[in-house]
């Protein structure tokens, strides 16, 4: 059973969902304003030119679900969900979730968005199976600290090649999606990559490759 990996953001939905959850918590007033939003947007920035601090952007995502409860944070997530995620996910992402199933395939979804935000989308995708930073909880609460490798670049490779190791999966025929010049590490090494709305960095590099460049995007959500 080949797999069909996706990446989350830019390539499922039409937006950054770890950015989005950040604008969001500043909506709320749970966070300050101010401050917050300078590093939420700095971290973005960070993330597009391929320079991103993990560990610190991890934190930094982490700290403010130590200070929420578990309640409050399932309403916030509902929200979240419906208000925010719900009109940015890309029709086209869904049928070729379902092209992929029809042909018999193992669908996944491996990003390097924290797994609290990911979680509720992959299951709204329909998608059982998610590699993501995962937010430590204690006692039922989170700690604000992250577990393991974080899906960032060669950490993509690393995560999923720790979880290839208890399935009886491998990565002959596979195919992974993406936006972005993060993922290179994880395209280079299946069998079918294929560049969804690219970066100008992963458009150039897939042109050198002579990768497939699509869009799971309308006409009206922007160009290829």
């Amino acid at each position: 059973m080949p797999l069909a990996i996706f990446d989350l953001d830019d390539t499922l939905i039409a937006g950054d969902s770890d950015h989005a959850w950040g604008q969001f918590l500043v909506s709320k007033h749970l966070v300050d304003e101010k401050t917050f939003k300078v590093q939420n947007d700095h971290f973005f920035q960070q993330y597009q030119q391929g320079v991103l601090d993990v560990d610190a952007y991890l934190a930094f995502s982490c700290a403010p679900l130590a200070q929420i409860s578990p309640v409050a944070l399932d309403q916030l997530q509902a929200e979240f969900m419906r208000a925010v995620i719900a009109p940015m996910i890309l029709p086209l992402g869904l049928a070729r979730i379902a092209q992929h199933r029809k042909q018999g395939d193992f669908v996944m979804i491996i990003t390097a968005t924290l797994d609290v935000i990911t979680g509720p989308i992959a299951h709204a995708l329909g998608v059982e199976t998610l590699l993501a930073p995962v937010a430590e909880i204690k006692e039922g609460r989170y700690t604000g600290a992250v577990k393991g490798i974080a899906t960032l670049g060669q950490g993509k490779v690393d995560r999923l090649n720790l979880w290839l190791k208890d399935q009886p999966y491998d990565l002959s025929g596979s195919t992974f999606y993406s936006d972005s010049r993060n993922d290179i590490p994880l395209l280079s090494l299946v069998d079918y990559p294929v560049c969804v709305d690219p970066d100008d960095v992963l458009r150039a590099h897939a042109r050198t490759q002579d990768w497939p460049v699509i869009s799971l995007r309308e006409p009206s959500q922007g160009p290829a």
